[in-house]
């Protein structure tokens, strides 16, 4: 349609009509995207490594993606979107391996797999998982526990929600180990909870949901296990570490708040099986691992940050933490320690 000739036409109706059209032009126009704030990065990402970051959500979909990918932030950052996942499920472990090399994973129902990661395509930050429930044919009843890295250790050592420990060479989880065996008889000392490689000669640190603990020498616990810690009722067994007398370790609370806890501020007991003592004033702590250099937290909304471990000021006593993850209307499910 062709403009028709306005003259002799009211002004008034003639500066509505060119309003309008200017409108309609500006409406045409193509739309901006929206741009993302850039998260708040201190340092450029690591040199390019084969080092990998795993995520694995609640329902079993897992990607990797190069460490040197995720920038430093400060600590107490936003982070950035990780895992792509339906908003009926949510991410549940993280841990690092190599591109090259294998996880150990075990299930609620003490069957360990062990699974080789190159199975798995190298993916972006921000990126979809694949199914790996699928691949390990797990049981109806069945989900999984603890996912490590394999062959990180000589030991691997396991707490059950019972609060027992036991102690597996780490020959049993090499390449050689039948899918889905069978680690211990789960009616007798509970389902598995937590687990950790060791060297042999450490110390082991659990911890709990309410943020209570114990330490004690990893040689006091026999080759059929024992009783690790003492639960109060309600209370789970949330994290478990090998440590030394000069190792600090992070403990992270679902609020995004966290402490370093030096190792030698905690005493041992001369034994395990006794009741825990308080690590960190918090009613929902994440988990426990020895702290390294750099830590990845992830949220229930797929958000993950990467800071330096030393940015937590390390302590000796009891602390309600420092905020290490700025969280809105979330909280964080899991948490790693890499150098």
């Amino acid at each position: 349609m062709e403009r028709p000739d306005l003259n002799g036409i009211n002004p008034d109706i003639v500066n509505y009509i060119e309003a309008l059209e200017a409108k309609v032009v500006r409406l045409r126009r193509p739309r901006k995207t929206a741009v993302t704030p850039e998260p708040d990065i201190i340092e450029p990402a690591e040199p390019p490594t084969t080092q990998n970051v795993v995520t694995i959500s609640g329902q079993g979909l897992i990607k990797r993606t190069p460490r040197h990918y995720y920038h430093r932030q400060r600590r107490g950052g936003m982070g950035v979107f990780d895992l792509d996942i339906p908003g009926d499920d949510a991410p549940a472990f993280l841990t690092t391996a190599d591109e090259s090399g294998s996880l150990v994973i075990i299930t609620s129902n003490a069957r360990a797999f062990r699974f080789d990661l190159d199975l798995i395509p190298e993916s972006p930050v921000r990126s979809r998982g694949q199914s790996l429930t699928a691949r390990l044919a797990l049981q109806s009843n069945e989900r999984l526990i603890s996912v490590l890295p394999a062959d990180a250790g000589s030991y691997l050592l396991l707490a059950t929600d019972k609060g027992h420990v036991r102690r597996f060479v780490g020959h049993n989880f090499g390449a050689s180990m039948r899918p889905g065996t069978v680690l211990f008889d789960t009616r007798q000392i509970g389902a598995p909870a937590a687990a950790c490689w060791s060297e042999g000669d450490s110390h082991l640190f659990i911890a709990t949901r309410s943020g209570r603990g114990i330490r004690f020498s990893e040689k006091q616990v026999p080759v059929r296990g024992c009783l690790g810690m003492r639960l109060e009722p309600k209370d789970v067994i949330v994290g478990i570490a090998s440590v030394q007398e000069s190792s600090a370790v992070a403990l992270i609370s679902a609020d995004g708040k966290g402490t370093l806890r030096l190792v030698s501020g905690f005493r041992a007991n001369k034994s395990p099986g006794a009741a825990g003592k308080t690590t960190i004033k918090t009613e929902a702590l994440v988990g426990i691992v020895r702290a390294e250099d750099d830590l990845f937290l992830i949220s229930r909304l797929g958000k993950i940050i990467r800071f330096r471990a030393e940015d937590i000021p390390a302590k000796n006593g009891v602390v309600q933490g420092v905020n290490c993850m700025e969280l809105r209307a979330d909280e964080v499910v899991a948490f790693v320690s890499t150098h």
